[in-house]
């Protein structure tokens, strides 16, 4: 938020990433329960615990700014627009979802709203962002292109060929890493030698900050200020240290046996909606108020899902090699 702010501007900028965040934290626990049941199938990973990373940084941007991201998308495709019953409608194989129903959890695309997907390769969104910004800025469109990826990306040498291509060509791409800290079952500290990615972003010459990925106002600050440098010509690379409270998917308990009762505990005292509400004061009536708001949403738009028929057979091509 601008310093330059009224008081009021950041009042309703504190209340709306509250907002997105109980729309998110609602819309995920509403599919997971649907994938227990049966009525979504494939896979989901669940971004509860990580909201603040999605609701914060998205809200700094430009509505015509684009944004990729992993499999762990649900936050993102939200925060930028898509709507829910569509988002529930892809999960489900219906065919109003946003890929038509064919593409599930990790392969959904809105284009319409500047969601250019969710990806299910580890990393394999990034190169993409770093071609879709270069492809931006020889049309003369000023947006900014934002590529969210987990720490698990951290050591595949795609990043680091993305890093360069994005420094030597100035370009308007803004890496983003949700930091949970494991990838999958592994400790990013078994995983990744040496310097963290904001050390390595640095050596590349790109602007790069660590920030506390339970806090959406330090996300939401954070990437305002490396936004606009990469739309100025100066890519970055945002660190989000953040926790998944759920398992890494529906075969993972939620603590695993990767991860001790204590340290659970430890971050789920850093909820971000508790952390967001702490922080500013939220009175508990209007956080009820915006829960049962984000509850009476997610509800209607699964049955939206729910009433929609699967894809016919003839469009099980369509929309794949183009139009």
């Amino acid at each position: 938020m601008s310093t330059t702010s009224t008081t009021a501007e950041r009042e309703a900028v504190v209340l709306g990433l509250y907002r997105q965040m109980a729309r998110i934290r609602r819309f995920e626990e509403v599919a997971y329960r649907a994938y227990e049941t049966g009525e979504v199938t494939g896979t989901i990973h669940a971004s509860i615990g990580q909201e603040a990373v999605a609701a914060g940084a998205i809200a700094a941007l430009r509505p015509d700014d684009l944004v990729f991201t992993h499999h762990r998308g649900h936050g993102h495709a939200l925060a930028k627009g898509v709507d829910p019953a569509r988002l529930f409608g892809e999960l489900m194989g219906r065919s109003n979802g946003v890929s038509g129903g064919k593409g599930g959890s990790m392969h959904a695309t809105d284009v319409a709203v500047g969601f250019l997907g969710s990806y299910a390769v580890v990393g394999g969104s990034i190169p993409l962002a770093v071609g879709v910004a270069l492809a931006a800025r020889r049309r003369g469109q000023d947006v900014v292109t934002v590529a969210f990826f987990g720490d698990g990306a951290v050591n595949q040498g795609i990043l680091y060929e993305s890093f360069n291509l994005a420094q030597i060509w100035s370009l308007p791409v803004l890496f983003v890493c949700e930091n949970n800290g494991y990838a999958i079952s592994v400790p990013s500290g078994y995983s990744t030698a040496g310097s963290g990615v904001t050390e390595r972003a640095r050596a590349f010459g790109l602007q790069a900050r660590t920030v506390d990925g339970q806090s959406a106002v330090e996300m939401h600050a954070a990437t305002s200020e490396l936004a606009q440098l990469a739309r100025d010509g100066q890519p970055g690379l945002l660190e989000a240290i953040t926790y998944r409270l759920v398992g890494h998917s529906r075969g993972d308990p939620a603590h695993g046996l990767y991860r001790t009762q204590e340290e659970w505990d430890s971050w789920s005292e850093r909820d971000p909606l508790s952390v967001h509400a702490r922080a500013h004061a939220l009175d508990d009536a209007v956080r009820e108020q915006i829960h049962q708001e984000a509850r009476e949403q997610m509800d209607a738009a699964l049955q939206t899902a729910r009433d929609a028929p699967p894809p016919a057979p003839e469009e099980a091509t369509s929309e794949v090699w183009g139009p």
